[in-house]
């Protein structure tokens, strides 16, 4: 078990650091706009105060440390989505890792986003309040397929 636990934090990191150089990759080449990981981290502090839901993070009273909490979220969640995905797939899939697995695990993923993080924000379900949500969608839907890009990738370079 302890075995799968620590697989499962490499293969988050190394899936969430490839979100994130997709992230920059996009950015450079397209101009769509980074994470606003501050924001986030706004969000988790209000979270922890009993606030879920916002109209306007934006105008949530803002934390001092907020940057650095919402980066530690992000790489938290990563490490707790490939713990659940390794727990869940087994040490099979680490000696023969599977893109499709991961695939399915990474769309399924999405799910917080659109039904939890985004209301939290004030972005509306599957960011609906934003001015091209069907954008958002896919960009989500991309992202999180190149989140599960590199949980297959790590596990095939660690194991």
């Amino acid at each position: 078990m302890t075995e799968l636990v620590i697989a499962g934090v490499l293969v988050g990191i190394g899936a969430t650091l490839a979100m994130d150089v997709w992230a920059i990759l996009i950015n450079r080449v397209a101009g769509i706009g980074l994470p606003n990981w501050a924001l986030v981290g706004r969000w988790f502090w209000h979270l922890g105060q009993g606030s879920v839901f916002h109209e306007d993070i934006s105008e949530a009273k803002p934390y001092v440390h907020e940057l650095q909490l919402g980066w530690s979220a992000h790489y938290a969640v990563g490490i707790i989505y490939g713990i659940l995905f390794v727990l869940i797939m087994g040490s099979t899939w680490l000696s023969e890792p599977g893109f499709v697995p991961a695939w399915i695990f990474g769309l399924v993923t999405v799910g917080a986003g659109w039904f939890l993080l985004q209301p939290g924000l004030g972005l509306g379900w599957a960011a609906s309040k934003t001015d091209n949500p069907w954008m958002v969608r896919g960009l989500n839907l991309l992202a999180h397929t190149i989140f599960a890009l590199g949980l297959w990738v790590t596990a095939v370079v660690v194991y």
